[in-house]
């Protein structure tokens, strides 16, 4: 038994400890009450488990006067510890799937708190804009500030760009379908002479090319009239609409997808946030 009980792993130090006048079932008795104490001890007892339960004939059993029923209660022991063994597993693996879950929420549960608290911090930048509106330098921040909203909505986007001698606020990808921005933060309505240039700027591009004109201010019902038609590459959105995505409402993918439906269905380019549910 020492040499089995070295093999598994089991100190030399607690075997030779094994005095002359103990019985092996005190030895093994005060054996594995110690071994659970320690790490190494559990890896030597599951090793001696594991050996327990491979062994399939007992020869150390034979030639005694009690043979078969000691052979048949061994038998028996093992068939009873690999069902242990078994059910030691099953349990093992349901808690680690219960640590998995649980890590699995707590790590959602952060993600979400970062997402409130960038959310948070990107609608506290926007009000303070707000109190800047129809000032120049504030127009240049509001287009920094719509792109990391962009990003912070993990929408494919390019910042502000020149081509052909014309400025392009920028463009963002949904979808498949490329559009070009036109940011206007200014106190007064976008009005059709607006309309008129971002619509040229669009129409020379790629046929699959539209538009998103955001306008804090809002725009004129000509503006609306102008931008409309039918297959109108443009879509309009105001402040109304990024406050909805501000508020968690909806997100942007979901506010243009919403707004460019409606323009397919009647060409027309701007929906405002309370006709959303018609």
């Amino acid at each position: 038994m020492s040499k089995f009980l070295n093999q598994c792993g089991v100190a030399e130090r607690f075997i030779t400890n094994w005095g002359p006048d103990e019985s092996k079932r005190d030895f093994l008795d005060r054996l594995f009450a110690e071994l659970p104490k320690t790490d190494h001890g559990r890896d030597g007892l599951l090793r001696i488990s594991t050996c327990l339960i491979e062994q399939k004939t007992f020869p150390d059993l034979k030639n005694w006067e009690d043979s078969a029923q000691k052979i048949k209660d061994a038998y028996q022991a093992v068939s009873k510890l690999r069902i242990y063994q078994a059910q030691q597993e099953e349990e093992s693996e349901s808690e680690e799937a219960r640590q998995k879950a649980r890590e699995d929420f707590k790590k959602r549960q952060e993600e979400v708190n970062r997402s409130q608290q960038s959310l948070q911090k990107l609608t506290e930048e926007f009000n303070e804009l707000s109190k800047r509106l129809g000032d120049q330098r504030a127009g240049y921040d509001f287009q920094d500030w719509f792109f990391r909203l962009l990003d912070f909505s993990e929408i494919s986007n390019r910042k502000p760009y020149v081509h052909d001698g014309r400025q392009i606020d920028g463009s963002l990808t949904l979808a498949g379908t490329t559009y070009l921005v036109e940011l206007k933060f200014t106190a007064s309505q976008s009005d059709a002479t607006d309309i008129d240039t971002f619509y040229k700027k669009v129409s020379s591009k790629a046929d699959n090319t539209m538009g998103i004109m955001v306008s804090v201010s809002g725009y004129s019902q000509v503006a609306k009239r102008e931008a409309s038609g039918p297959k109108t590459p443009l879509l309009l959105l105001d402040y109304n609409h990024i406050y909805l995505v501000l508020s968690s409402i909806m997100g942007i993918s979901d506010v243009v997808d919403r707004i460019r439906r409606h323009a397919s269905q009647t060409g027309e380019a701007f929906l405002a946030i309370s006709d959303f549910t018609g």
